[in-house]
C-alpha cells in the first residue's frame, strides 16, 4: 500500500470503498468508450485504399495520413494527460468522446489532402488522450493484481472495433466508405453525457491501495517524470513504445494494400483477414492479460518475439486464404502481449502521475512518424513485402527494451509508490 504523507482526507472516499458495481459500470463504460477510440483510429489504416481512391492520392500522400494522425496523438498525449491529471480524468474523458465524435465525422467532407491531414491531425489530438486517461481510471479503481486482466478486456474493445469493421465491409455492400465514419462518430457522442453517470468522480477517489491523496502537482506534471530518479525508465518506455508503433505502422498499416494490390485479394477478402487477425488480438489480449498478473510484466515481452517470426513467415510463405489466416491468428495473438502495458506504465511512477504517465505510451509516436515515409519509399524501390518486414526487427527491438524495464508485480511498496529495479 502506497502511503502519501501529510495530505488531508477530508470529502475523500477510498476506491476500495466504492461498491464493486459502481467500479465495474464505469469500466464498462471505458470499454465503450475505447470501442470507438479503436473505431476513430484504424479508419485511418481499414479505410486508406479507399480514401486514396477517393482523393486521388500517391502511396506516399495517403501514408502521411498516419502521419498526420500520429502527430495530433503526440502532442493530444501530452497534453490532455496533464489536464486529466489536474481538472479530472472523468471531466476530460467527457471532452474527448465529443471531440473525437465530431472530428472523425468531419473526415466525411474532406475532399483534398491538406483537408484530410488537418482533419487526421485534429482527431489525433483528441485520440491521443484517451489511453492516458482511461488507464489513469481504471488503475486507481481496481487493485493492480487484476489489473492484467482489466487490460485484456479494455485492450479486447479496440481491436472488437477493428473486427466489426471489417465483419461490415466484408459482409455488407458498403456503397459509400464514408458511413464507416458517421456510424462511429454518433454513439459516442450521444453517450458521452453518461460517463458522468457511470464513472466515479476521481476528483474525490483514493487511487485504489494509496492511503491519503495525491500530494499537489506540479504546474506541468510532465516534468516529474523527468526527475533524476525517473529520467531513463521514461525514456526507455519511450523507445520501447515508439519501436512498436513503428512496427506496427509498418506491418498492419500496409496491410490491406499488400493483400489487395500485392497479392491480389478483394477488398471484402483483404478486410476479411484483418477482422480474422484482430479476433485474436482479442483473445491474445485475455491470455497476455491473465500471464501478466500471473508471472509479472516482463515475461510478455516473449510475445513480441514471436510477432516478429509470424510477420517473417506471413511475407514469404503465405498466399493463400487459409495460411494468411492462420499466420494472421498467431500474429494477432502475439500482438497483444502488449496489452499490460497500460497498468505497467502506470504502475512505475507515482499515483498521482498516473495519467501524465500513461501518456508516455503515446510519445513513442515520435518514432512512428518515421514509419509511413520510410516504409513508403522502401515499398516504392523493394515491394511492399520489404517495407513490412522491417516491422520483424523494430518488434524485436522492443522487446529487447522491455527486458531491461523494471518489473512491478508483486513488489515491496514504497513510500512513493514508484516500482524500483
Amino acid at each position: 500500500m502506497t502511503t502519501v504523507e501529510g495530505a488531508s482526507t477530508t470529502g475523500m472516499i477510498r476506491a476500495e470503498d466504492i461498491p464493486f458495481a459502481r467500479r465495474l459500470s464505469g469500466f464498462v463504460f471505458l470499454m465503450v468508450f475505447d470501442f470507438f477510440y479503436g473505431w476513430s483510429w484504424n479508419t485511418v489504416d481499414l479505410l486508406r485504399p479507399e480514401i486514396r481512391a477517393a482523393l486521388d492520392l500517391t502511396l506516399t500522400e495517403a501514408s502521411l495520413m498516419y502521419t498526420a494522425q500520429s502527430a495530433g496523438a503526440l502532442f493530444g498525449a501530452i497534453i490532455i494527460g496533464q489536464l486529466a491529471d489536474r481538472l479530472g480524468r472523468r471531466n476530460v474523458l467527457f471532452c474527448i468522446m465529443v471531440g473525437y465524435s465530431l472530428t472523425l465525422a468531419s473526415g466525411a467532407i474532406v475532399t483534398d489532402l491538406a483537408q484530410l491531414l488537418t482533419q487526421r491531425f485534429i482527431l489525433g489530438l483528441f485520440l491521443g488522450g484517451v489511453f492516458p486517461v482511461a488507464v489513469g481510471i481504471y488503475t486507481s479503481l481496481f487493485d493492480r493484481r487484476v489489473c492484467g486482466r482489466l487490460a485484456g478486456f479494455y485492450n479486447g474493445t479496440f481491436n472488437g472495433s477493428i473486427v466489426v469493421m471489417g465483419f461490415i465491409v466484408s459482409t455488407f455492400e458498403i456503397g459509400d466508405w464514408r458511413v464507416l465514419l458517421w456510424g462511429g462518430a454518433i454513439v459516442p457522442l450521444l453517450a458521452s453525457p453518461l460517463a458522468f453517470l457511470l464513472i466515479p468522480n476521481d476528483r474525490k477517489t483514493i487511487p485504489f491501495g494509496v492511503v491519503g491523496v495525491q500530494p499537489v502537482l506540479a504546474k506541468l506534471p510532465v516534468t516529474e517524470l523527468f526527475a533524476p530518479a525517473l529520467r531513463k525508465r521514461t525514456l526507455l518506455i519511450a523507445l520501447m513504445v515508439g519501436l512498436n508503433f513503428f512496427a506496427y505502422q509498418a506491418f498492419a498499416g500496409w496491410q490491406t494494400t499488400y493483400l489487395q494490390e500485392t497479392l491480389g485479394f478483394s477488398p471484402g477478402e483483404a478486410k476479411g483477414l484483418l477482422a480474422w487477425q484482430f479476433t485474436a488480438t482479442i483473445i491474445g489480449g485475455f491470455l497476455w492479460g491473465w500471464i501478466a498478473d500471473r508471472f509479472g510484466r516482463r515475461v510478455n515481452a516473449l510475445g513480441f518475439i514471436g510477432g516478429s517470426i509470424m510477420i517473417v513467415l506471413y511475407l514469404t510463405i503465405g498466399s493463400t486464404l487459409g495460411e494468411l489466416r492462420i499466420l494472421g491468428l498467431l500474429f494477432g495473438l502475439m500482438l497483444s502481449a502488449s496489452v499490460i502495458w497500460g497498468p505497467w506504465i502506470a504502475e512505475m511512477f507515482p499515483a498521482h502521475l498516473r495519467s501524465t504517465a500513461a501518456s508516455i505510451f503515446n510519445w513513442g509516436r515520435i518514432i512512428s512518424l518515421f514509419s509511413p515515409p520510410i516504409t513508403a519509399a522502401v515499398a516504392e524501390s523493394f515491394g511492399l513485402a520489404a517495407a513490412m518486414a522491417m516491422a520483424a526487427v523494430s518488434f524485436g527491438l522492443a522487446a529487447v527494451v522491455w527486458r531491461i524495464l523494471p518489473e512491478t508485480l508483486d513488489r515491496t511498496p514504497v513510500d512513493d509508490g514508484v516500482a524500483r529495479t
